[in-house]
């Protein structure tokens, strides 16, 4: 299956890139029902546990979860996506203010990840993908910044090129910041990882700095 799963928290929302076809699936994540029904993209399923919405709408497929739970409702959502079939994820609204929150959803996306999901998290400055014993080619304008972290206690096998600080092989570890403010250099840039996983953090333009 290639269609997209799109989940929608109660972070700070971009509608970048939401534009769901016929077979997509779009899951609200509590209070992200707010932002969709504002942003006029259509609600195929409301998750959570309504702490952030406050009520509970009507007319809409519901999975509702007590507020006294193990997971998030953004990782409720994920796996909800994963029992349906989908296996490409778009997650919005998924930073902000709450730093603990936006530290959970980095590592829903590397967990994931490990399960074999192709995600990415999108924020109002930039993309986040996560990536294990994978590849991706990203391209953006001369100085645009993009930073590379390990989520595993070790990652090998990174490559970066056709970027200012080039890596050929290297080894990572979740300790050390070796991939922080890395930067385009125009044209396509390529990152790979033989072993664990990472996330790559790629800024919109070079006015993010």
């Amino acid at each position: 299956m290639n269609e997209i799963c799109y989940i929608v928290g109660s972070g700070d929302f971009t509608k970048r890139d939401l534009f769901p076809k016929q077979n997509d699936l779009v899951i609200a994540a509590d209070g992200g029902y707010r932002y969709l029904l504002k942003s006029g993209v259509r609600i195929d399923l409301l998750v959570g546990d309504f702490d952030s919405l406050d009520y509970v709408p009507e007319n809409i497929e519901i999975n509702r979860f007590p507020s006294i739970k193990d997971d998030t409702d953004m990782g409720l959502a994920i796996q909800k996506g994963m029992e349906l079939g989908y296996k490409t994820f778009s997650l919005y609204a998924g930073s902000g203010t709450r730093y603990d929150h936006f530290f959970a959803n980095l590592q829903l996306l590397a967990r994931f990840s490990e399960k074999g999901m192709k995600i990415k998290m999108v924020t109002p400055d930039c993309n986040i993908y996560a990536l294990k014993n994978d590849e991706i080619t990203l391209e953006k304008e001369k100085g645009t910044v993009f930073s590379v972290f390990s989520m595993t206690d070790s990652a090998s096998g990174l490559t970066i090129r056709n970027a200012k600080y080039e890596l050929e092989n290297a080894s990572v570890s979740n300790r050390f910041p070796l991939g922080v403010s890395n930067e385009f250099i125009g044209g396509k840039a390529t990152i790979s990882i033989e072993s664990g996983v990472i996330l790559i953090f790629e800024y919109l333009s070079s006015d993010f700095k």
